[in-house]
């Protein structure tokens, strides 16, 4: 866990060193580890002062969240933290200086033990960060941050780094006084060990700033006038942006004002509270699942099938040069590789390239990038209208218009062009990629690549296997996708495969509430509350009404006589063939877009689709009933996609919803918001709404067989 050693000086070195990992982490093993050797040092007369340093690459990357994920035991849990404070005070109070030397970065629980030291000198190193990444993940800093940081630093410039997660470099932190000095690369303990000489041969006892007679919490605490506006606007803010979906930053403000308005030692005992509650909390399992361990395994390419050699690309061709082909365009672009961008005309082909240059062109504006690198990125995009330009192209990614003829006549087009090994991908939303690969002469190389809007920000890449999908396409096609850094799911062929079948069904239910005259306004409040970061009738009017009218219509035509009329199907028709509302981009949907002002609801809402009024089912539903509807419709949706086998794990689509269109991920994702209900109650609850509101919410068969056999969906 860590090497110990005391030199001809009698300084002790700490080194901490993980076995079998990459970087340290902090659990009941390596605590216990840390708290043997400091408390050999606090006790040997030999000692004279401690330096704690790292043997990996970086100091600390934070606390196990396997173990925490796993923990159960609130009384146990409580009394593993409170000791951890009490190892922290006893290294404050030891009467022996100590410093801690980063030689990179230092996050969470890391930090926190270095907050314990009295002196913390990093390495002028560009890669590292210093933090306290906790709230992102339902948690908060649990080994004294939440006391230690605003106490050194000042409740404003503490807000940052406990509230939101962020993450600073070490100039940053050396400016508000987070750590005492920052020196060349190599030098950390250098300087941490000579702080210790010259500590000790001042002959006074190290003490922290809280622990100084007469300390004062820097731009003052939380009674002051200062400090009472600062928690009364972090505390609307807060309210404002998370309607108290998220106990993790609502505690972290807890801790602030009731920690800091008494005496470390009581803070840190209060902290301990919260901690634990957090812990224990389903929000923060569900977090830990899906943002950190389904996460991790999707960008580690977990499911790629095996055997198969890793494919680099040099040369992919990109067909139709949109905001989604150039989005496309530049994530590659990024990703060091040569693009051919390929339109219609090469006028259209050059307007694809110039959103790329519009879009970088910010990132300069902004300092975020150089100018000579944003050169360097165009220049690897070369725009044209000739197929032949595809050749040598190890793959080529279409994103034309959602018709299949067109699909076909691209598809033929590129593969004239291209090697025999190449692979040909679709980008359609909804379309099945088995019926598109119909067109193509080497089915086995044919795949979906399904991106969202706007493709060089959003993460996800939802890969679609067709029938005729060969093993080596696939995981060539996730070679691409963790090269160009985007996080993917795999899924097979279906109509709307998974994220835009899903998806579809909370704008849908919106427009049925909208239909069964349940006020817009409220409908769109229902889901922000509900934890959905757009309303399902604002979200309609993005995506395009219109896009919604002809999918139905396309699906209807698709399935003849086994189609099944939606209320969604309804409303968009009249939106958009009776009233030529097509959504945002005509400038005029559920909601008006003026030129001048924010949008606002459409006031003909009113006239087209009447309020309720009355008692009993005509009354107007709660928000808790239209949250649940909301919610529950996007999971049942998830079931069936289980059940079909369009998805392959459970993990596939919590990841998928979150980081495709935004699910909530307090709440895990729609299998982890059914995991966190049960079974049996989810089962109870899809009965009450299928009954009173149809079979789109009758509970699959899966769903009723784990509630009957007690199974759940994750550990």
């Amino acid at each position: 866990m860590l090497n110990y050693s005391v030199d001809a000086e009698g300084i002790a070195n700490v080194e901490l060193d993980y076995p079998g990992k990459s970087q340290n982490i902090l659990n009941a093993a390596s605590i216990g580890a840390y708290a043997e050797a400091m408390q050999k040092a606090l006790a040997d007369p030999a000692v004279k002062g401690i330096v704690v340093a790292s043997a990996k690459k970086d100091f600390i990357a934070g606390g196990d969240l396997a173990e925490l994920a796993g923990a159960t035991d609130a009384a146990a849990f409580h009394a593993a933290i409170s000791g951890t404070h009490k190892l922290m005070r006893g290294i404050e109070l030891g009467g022996k200086p100590v410093a801690a030397a980063f030689n990179g970065s230092a996050l969470g629980g890391g930090m926190e033990i270095a907050l314990g030291c009295h002196y913390r000198v990093a390495a002028d190193n560009p890669k590292a960060r210093f933090g306290f990444p906790e709230v992102t993940l339902g948690l908060l800093p649990g080994a004294g941050g939440t006391q230690r940081v605003p106490r050194l630093v000042g409740m404003q410039a503490a807000a940052p780094l406990l509230m939101e997660g962020k993450r600073i470099k070490a100039a940053e932190a050396l400016k508000i006084g987070l750590i005492h000095a920052v020196v060349e690369v190599g030098a950390e303990r250098t300087a941490a060990r000579q702080w210790v000489m010259d500590a000790i041969a001042s002959g006074s006892k190290p003490l922290q700033p809280w622990d100084a007679k007469g300390s004062k919490i820097p731009g003052g605490g939380p009674n002051t006038p200062g400090g009472m506006q600062m928690l009364m606007a972090a505390n609307a803010m807060l309210r404002e942006k998370t309607y108290d979906n998220y106990p993790a930053p609502k505690h972290i403000l807890s801790c602030v004002y009731e920690g800091l308005s008494t005496n470390l030692d009581t803070g840190l005992a209060i902290e301990a509270r919260y901690f634990t509650n957090l812990v224990m909390s389903p929000v923060s399992k569900n977090m830990i699942r899906s943002l950190f361990f389904g996460m991790q395994e999707a960008n580690k390419l977990a499911s790629r099938p095996a055997d198969v050699p890793l494919q680099k690309y040099s040369k992919v061709g990109m067909l139709g040069a949109g905001m989604m082909g150039a989005g496309i365009a530049m994530c590659t672009a990024q990703a060091g590789v040569e693009v051919v961008l390929l339109d219609t005309t090469q006028e259209a082909a050059e307007k694809g390239k110039a959103y790329a240059a519009k879009q970088w062109g910010k990132q300069v504006a902004r300092g975020r990038m150089t100018q000579e690198a944003a050169d360097a990125l165009l220049a690897r995009i070369k725009p044209t209208a000739d197929y032949a330009d595809l050749k040598g192209c190890e793959l080529v990614i279409e994103a034309v218009f959602e018709k299949r003829e067109i699909k076909a006549e691209v598809t033929k087009k590129a593969e004239a062009v291209i090697g025999g090994d190449a692979i040909f991908a679709s980008n359609t939303s909804t379309l099945p990629i088995t019926g598109l690969a119909e067109a193509s002469a080497r089915p086995a190389n044919f795949i979906g690549l399904h991106f969202f809007s706007p493709a060089e920000k959003m993460p996800l890449v939802e890969i679609i296997v067709g029938k005729a999908t060969s093993d080596a396409t696939l995981a060539r096609s996730m070679d691409y996708v963790r090269a160009i850094a985007k996080t993917p799911i795999v899924v097979n062929d279906s109509r709307g495969f998974y994220t835009s079948r899903v998806f579809g069904t909370y704008v849908s239910e919106g427009m049925a509430l909208l239909e069964e005259g349940v006020p817009p306004a409220l409908i769109d409040k229902a889901g922000l509350m509900a934890g959905m970061p757009v309303g399902p009738l604002a979200l309609a009017d993005e995506v395009s009404i219109e896009l919604v009218h002809k999918i139905a219509r396309q699906t209807r035509a698709d399935l003849g006589a086994a189609y099944v009329e939606r209320a969604a199907d309804r409303v968009a028709a009249k939106m958009v063939a009776e009233l030529g509302r097509l959504g945002r981009k005509s400038g005029a949907g559920f909601y008006d877009y003026p030129a001048e002002g924010p949008k606002h609801l459409w006031p003909g809402l009113g006239e087209h689709f009447r309020a309720r009024v009355g008692a009993g089912d005509t009354a107007i539903p709660t928000v808790d009933e239209i949250i649940e509807r909301l919610i529950l419709v996007q999971s049942v949706e998830t079931v069936r996609c289980l059940e079909e086998k369009v998805l392959r794990a459970p993990i596939d689509a919590d990841v998928g919803a979150i980081l495709g269109w935004g699910y909530p991920p307090f709440r895990g994702g729609p299998i982890g918001w059914l995991h966190t209900l049960g079974a049996p109650a989810a089962v109870a609850a899809l009965d009450r709404l299928a009954e009173r509101h149809g079979p789109r919410f009758a509970a699959p068969k899966i769903l009723r067989d784990m509630a009957a056999k007690g199974e759940r969906f994750y550990p």
